[in-house]
Formats: structure tokens, sequence, C-alpha cells
């Protein structure tokens, strides 16, 4: 039989809802070549590498009744052209037309009959830039052998690494009968999976969330804070089907300026930048901000024990190794170092069990890993009750040295990570090459003013800068 979607995959195909789909993103901008980076390169490149993420070519087939969770199945007619894309910005474009663009992609849903992915390639930009947009589905990232598309792509130098040729037949589909055969012996030898199935089917994802959220060691500080209600916020509102998209770029020696001076770690200063343009953005909607305001954050992180980075990891590793954190941030205070301090504290306390993996074993493990754990962070949160934290901040490091795809030298990469319902924002960041890239996805009616917000990163780096010595 096909492989059966686990409990935790098929919820997110049950929890679809036109206004808050699924899938995650990404944003990459590459340098343009004299030679070209052109829509039929990118389409070559992705043919001679798609046989390395084998469940892009395939689809999800459901049986007949939902007797069980569904099943991956190859795509016979599966068409590479049908899902990379072309689209173009009037030259020459500017990066807001572009986050415009990026967020009436995003807002759209895969379609549930082909393979859950798709990829953009859009030309035009100023300055001789390209962009890629990538979006995934996350019934596709399992956790286990979980890998994106746009990370298979992607070399450490503009030599591109060579594949061998693959000649891909797809398997032959099951039928429905076939389908319905498999689903009872599965029943019969595991009576338990019928339970399993039908909370799935129910929309019950907190049932098996623990699959992607590792519980036992984070129960009592994630309990402690989850006991109080997540405040009142603009950012918790009834979110529509449209999105908009915005940016903030910063430097990675900035943060690591301020970590060294306050003795704090780099995430730490992130969660403090974000509390700090969350307070600016409060107040300039003239929203009441006291002393004790505050902002819960659900910080999915990517976290290690000793033991668990083996001398030749795979991306297959990656699947346990993100835990989610509910954190308070301060935005009622006014001195941002306090904030650090706050922020600094809370996030000891939850991980003082494990540790942060730094970039390079990322890279070890995963390749250029950013896009999947991004994924993955958004899976632990979407499983997670909404009334208990006002949003979601993924923040994930990458390689600090350039990558390329076809030669073209990628310069910049925000990720795009999906809304929750009643949530009307969501923010990514991701470091890479000397940069911190922040992607900031906002309700198109909830967060009209998600760009002011976006652009006072800035200014909330920079407080936090001048008290540096």
């Amino acid at each position: 039989m096909p492989p059966r979607l686990s409990a935790l995959d098929a919820s997110f195909l049950y929890l679809e809802q036109p206004t808050t789909p699924m899938h995650v993103g990404a944003v990459s901008i590459f340098q343009r070549l004299k030679s070209g980076f052109d829509y039929d390169r990118l389409v070559e490149l992705i043919e001679q590498r798609i046989a390395m993420v084998p469940r892009y070519r395939q689809k999800v087939r459901h049986v007949p009744g939902n007797l069980a969770r569904p099943v991956w199945v190859d795509d016979p007619d599966f068409d590479v052209a049908y899902h990379v894309r072309r689209s173009a910005l009037p030259k020459p474009g500017s990066d807001e037309q572009l986050n415009e663009l990026v967020a009436r992609l995003m807002s759209r849903p895969l379609d549930h009959t082909r393979p859950l992915w798709e990829m953009y390639l859009v030309e035009g930009l100023a300055g001789r830039r390209t962009a890629v947009l990538t979006k995934t589905h996350q019934a596709m990232v399992d956790g286990i052998s979980a890998i994106d598309i746009g990370q298979v792509m992607l070399d450490v130098s503009p030599e591109p690494r060579k594949v061998a040729e693959e000649l891909w037949m797809p398997r032959t589909e099951p039928t429905d009968t076939q389908l319905v055969l498999g689903a009872v012996a599965e029943a019969v030898s595991q009576p338990g999976v019928i339970v399993d199935n039908a909370r799935s089917a129910a929309g019950d994802a907190m049932a098996t969330v623990g699959k992607v959220v590792d519980a036992a060691a984070q129960l009592f500080w994630m309990a402690r804070t989850a006991s109080r209600r997540a405040p009142g916020t603009p950012l918790n509102v009834a979110i529509s089907t449209q999105r908009r998209f915005a940016v903030a770029r910063t430097q990675l020696d900035d943060y690591r300026k301020i970590r060294a001076a306050h003795g704090c770690s780099v995430n730490d200063v992130v969660l403090s930048v974000v509390a700090g343009a969350l307070r600016n953005w409060l107040l300039s909607r003239g929203e009441p901000v006291t002393s004790s305001s505050s902002v819960r954050a659900m910080v999915p992180l990517s976290v290690r024990g000793e033991a668990d980075v083996p001398s030749s990891a795979t991306s297959g590793s990656l699947g346990n190794r993100v835990s989610s954190f509910l954190v308070d941030l301060p935005v009622g205070e006014p001195s941002p170092v306090v904030r650090l301090h706050h922020v600094t504290h809370a996030m000891r306390e939850h991980t003082s069990g494990g540790q942060s993996v730094g970039a390079d074993t990322l890279v070890r493990i995963g390749g250029f890993a950013p896009p999947t754990l991004h994924a993955l962070g958004a899976r632990a949160a979407s499983g997670m009750s909404k009334r208990i934290f006002n949003l979601v901040v993924t923040n994930v490091p990458g390689p600090q040295f350039p990558l390329y795809a076809a030669g073209a030298r990628m310069l910049e990469m925000f990720p795009v990570v999906p809304l929750a319902k009643g949530q009307a924002l969501a923010i990514g960041l991701t470091s890479y090459d000397g940069g911190v890239y922040y992607g900031f996805n906002g309700d198109r009616d909830g967060m009209p003013d998600v760009d002011v917000l976006a652009g006072m990163v800035d200014e909330s780096l920079d407080e936090l800068l001048a008290t540096v010595n």
C-alpha cells in the first residue's frame, strides 16, 4: 500500500479553510546573471533535482468513506511546468510591488488534486534581481524526512553540483477498492488507528500535536504561561482570505554586538527587537499601552541535547528538534534594556533543558534548513490553542556564506509563515550570509499597516544598539 499520512499531517488537510490556507512560503532574492537566470533554466534545475524530494511528485488520495487517513500516491500526470510558474513586475519592479505580488500569491490555496507545492519565478525586479517564491503545504512536512523544494535547488558554489539522472516512472495508482481493503486490513491489525483517524478527521490537531511539540520537556513552563489567557490585542481578529506582506532587513553583526554587551543569546535580542517594534506599532495606532502590557508569542525553536547531533546527520534528523515556547513580550516596558532582560530571563527558563541549534549544526544536518524548520515551526504552532497566544514568531539560523541557484547568487531570503485562525500577524526570520531577514505575513483587513510595523524593526534595533558601549 502507498504510504499513509500521519494523523498530524492529515489534520492540516482537514483543518484548512478559505481564511487559513495551510501552506508556508519563502521569498528568495537572487542576483540576475548576464547569461540569465530565467524560467527555462529554473524548470531545468527543478527537473534535475526533484528526485531528491520524491514527495513533490506525489499527491494526496483520500480513502472512500474516510475509513482511514489519506495516502500519498505518485501523480501519473505530474507536470513540472504546472508547479514552476512565471510572473513579472513592470520594470523597474520595486520591493513594494514584489511584496504585493507575494501577498496575492500566498492568499491562494494550493490545488489538492495535485502535488501540494508551487514555485514562482518573478522577473523585472530593479537592481538586476530576480525573486523565487515557494509555497509548500504543511501536510508535506512530515517531521521525519522533511525537506523543502527550495533547499535542493541551492548550491554552495556558483558551479551547480552534479546530480545523477533518474528515469522516473510513476507507480500505478491504487483503486478505490484497494484503498478500502487496505484500510480494513490496517484497522484489523491496529484497532487504535480507527480512533486516531476519527479524531484527525474531526479536526482534533491537539490529539496528535505531541508528534511535533516536545511536550514532556516543556510541560511545566508551557502550562504556567498557558494558564493565563493571551492578552487582548488588535492582532487577534477575525481574518479574511487575503494577505499583506512586508519585510525588514538587518545585519547579524548588530545582534552579536548586543548579545556580547548584555550576556544573552541572539534569539533573545531578536525577540526584544520584535517586542520594541510591536510597542511602537501599538503606540502609533493609539492603542492603550501600560507598564504591564504584553503580547504573547508562540516561539518555535530548534533545540537539541548533547547526544542529538550524529557525526553524519541527515535531513531526517530534523523532525523532533522543534519545540514551541510561549513568551510574553513586554511591550509595555519603555526601556529597551529592561525589555531585553525580561525576554532573556523567560527564554533561559524555557531552554534550560536543551540547547539551541546553531547555524553550523543546521547546515550539517540538512543543508539549507530554514525553509523546512519554518514549516515545522508553523506546524507546531498550528496545533496549539489560539486562545493562549497572540502571534507566531519563527526564528531560524541559516548559513553565513553565500548560496547559489543555477549560478545565480542568493542575496536575501524572507520566510512567509501562515496565519492561524483569529490571528492577523505571523513573523518569520532567517539569518543568512551576514543578514537577518524578517518576513511579516498579515491579514489584509486586520493589518493594513503591516509595512509600518516592519519599518519599526530598525528603530527597535537602534534603541538596543544605543545601549552598547
